[in-house]
C-alpha cells in the first residue's frame, strides 16, 4: 500500500518522527536495513534502548504505520526523512555510512517532486556536499529542480512530559526556497511551529549550537562542583539560589559525566571538521575534556568515602544506581555508568548494579551481577552510588537503608546523602 511518507532509519530519532506523523494522520512507512529492528517494531516491540514503549509502538501499527526492509516501497512516498545514524569513526571523524546507505536505497527510487529531508546529525554542509551528490548520481534528478531537498535537526527529548513534537519548533533549511517552504508546509502538520533558517548549513550548524550549548554549560557546573567540594561550599545550595535570578542565567547540574545520542558525538566532529579548517573550537574541546573526566572523579570521591569510613576501594562491596543515561528511559547510549564501573573494578571494587530498566548489564564484556532486591542490597553494600535518578528510586528511604550513600545527581533530601 503507497504511503505518503517514508521515515529511513527506526533508531532514536526515526521512530519518534515516524510516531508523529502517524498520529497527525499521514500514511507513514518505516524503512530499515536492520531485519531484526523491523521485525521487532511489526510485532510491537520497540528497538533495545528506543525513546518509545511497546505501547506507542502497538498503537502505531494499529493506526496503519509498518516497517519493512524492502526499498521498494520508497519510490511511491511524497516526502522522505533520513534519520540514519551517525558515529564517530577512528580518526574522530563523522562516520556517514549508514547516512550513505539510505541515500542510495531512495536515489534510484526517487521521483520527480519528492521532498527528502535529512535529519541525521551531520556536520555542516553535509546536506549539500554529501547527500545532495549521492541523490542526483542515484536518480538522474536535480535537487532544488526536480526534487526539494532539506535540512531539519532532530529535536525530540526522549522521556520528556513537557516537551512533545507537536509543541517542540521545528528548524528546516532548504537548498531552494521553494525546498524550504515544501519541507515546511510537511513539518507543519506535525509541530505548532515551524522556523524557516536561510538554508542547509544554517539549520545543520542550529544543531551543533543547541548541543554545544548544553556541553559547555554543563562543563561549568561540573567544574564548579569540584572547585565546591574542595573549598567545602554546597554547589546544590548554590544553584539553588542562582536560578532564583530572572534574567542571564539558567541553571545546569552536575553529573557523573554526559551521555545520550548526539551530547558525546556533537562536540567531536564540530572540533573535528574546525580543525580541518586550521583553527581549533577550543571552549567546546574543553568542555568534552572536563566533561570526560567526570566518571573519573567520581570513582575518586568514592574511593575517598569509603576510605573515610575505614574501608578501602579494594574488596569493597559497591552498588551502582541507574545506569542509563537519561532517568526514567532504558537508553544507555553514551551512559557514564560504564566507565564510572570499569574504573571502580580497577580499583578492585566488587560490583552489583540496580536498574528498574535494565535486566542485564555488561562491562568490559564482564556482566555486572543484578541486585533484585534493592534495599537489602543497598543494606549489605559498603557504598550505594546514584548514577542516575529514577523516578522509581525512593532516595530517603535509600539513604536510610544504605550504610553509605553518593548522590552524583543531587537528587536525594538534604543531608540524607553524599553529594557531588
Amino acid at each position: 500500500m503507497p504511503a505518503d511518507l517514508a521515515v529511513l532509519g527506526l533508531g532514536h530519532s526515526g521512530l519518534p518522527v515516524a510516531q508523529a506523523a502517524v498520529v497527525a494522520g499521514i500514511e507513514t512507512i518505516g524503512y530499515d536495513a536492520d531485519e531484526e529492528t523491523v521485525a521487532g517494531i511489526n510485532a510491537g516491540r520497540p528497538p533495545a534502548g528506543g525513546a518509545l514503549t511497546a505501547a506507542a509502538v502497538r498503537r502505531m501499527i494499529s493506526r496503519g504505520f509498518r516497517a519493512t526492509t524492502d526499498p521498494e516501497v520508497l519510490g511511491d512516498v511524497r516526502t522522505a526523512l533520513i534519520c540514519a545514524p551517525t558515529s564517530l569513526g577512528p580518526d574522530r571523524a563523522l562516520n556517514l555510512d549508514a547516512v550513505r546507505t539510505a541515500a542510495h536505497a531512495l536515489a534510484s527510487r526517487l521521483r520527480p517532486r519528492t521532498t527528502v529531508v535529512l535529519e541525521s546529525a551531520v556536520y555542516p554542509g553535509s546536506t549539500e556536499e554529501f547527500l545532495k551528490p549521492l541523490l542526483e548520481e542515484g536518480s538522474g534528478l536535480r535537487a532544488g529542480r526536480d526534487f526539494h531537498l532539506a535540512y531539519s535537526p532532530s529535536r525530540f527529548d526522549p522521556g520528556s512530559r513537557r516537551y512533545g513534537y507537536a509543541n517542540t519548533p521545528k528548524v528546516i533549511g532548504g537548498l531552494t526556497p521553494a525546498c524550504t517552504e515544501r519541507a515546511a508546509a510537511f513539518y507543519g502538520r506535525l509541530a505548532a511551529k515551524v522556523v524557516r533558517a536561510r538554508g542547509p548549513r544554517e539549520a545543520e550548524t542550529t544543531k551543533l549550537l543547541e548541543t554545544n550549548f548544553r556541553q559547555v554549560n554543563i562543563a561549568l557546573v561540573n567544574e564548579m562542583a569540584v572547585f565546591c567540594h574542595d573549598i567545602g561550599v554546597d554547589l546544590w545550595d548554590v544553584i539553588r539560589c542562582a536560578e532564583t535570578k530572572p534574567f542571564g542565567f539558567q541553571a545546569f547540574r552536575p553529573g557523573p559525566g554526559v551521555g545520550g545520542h548526539s551530547v558525546s558525538i556533537d562536540p567531536n566532529y564540530l572540533a573535528y571538521r574546525s580543525r580541518s579548517l586550521g583553527y581549533p573550537l577550543r571552549m567546546v574541546e574543553l568542555a568534552q575534556e572536563v566533561n570526560g573526566r567526570m566518571p573519573r572523579y567520581v570513582c575518586q570521591r568514592a574511593a575517598e568515602l569509603l576510605n573515610e569510613h575505614g574501608k578501602s576501594a579494594r574488596g569493597a562491596r559497591v552498588l551502582l544506581l541507574g545506569v542509563t543515561y537519561k532517568p526514567d528511559l532504558p537508553d544507555q547510549e553514551g551512559a557514564p555508568a560504564r566507565e564510572v564501573a570499569l574504573r571502580l573494578k580497577q580499583l578492585g571494587a566488587q560490583l552489583s548494579f540496580h536498574d528498574p530498566y535494565v535486566k542485564e548489564w555488561q562491562v568490559a564484556d564482564q556482566p555486572v551481577p543484578r541486585a533484585d532486591s534493592l534495599y537489602e542490597a543497598a543494606a549489605s553494600a559498603d557504598l550505594t552510588v546514584l548514577l542516575q535518578h529514577h523516578r522509581r528510586y525512593d532516595l530517603q528511604g535509600l539513604a536510610a537503608k544504605a550504610q553509605l550513600l553518593f548522590d552524583t545527581r543531587g537528587a536525594s533530601p538534604t543531608g540524607a546523602a553524599h553529594r557531588l
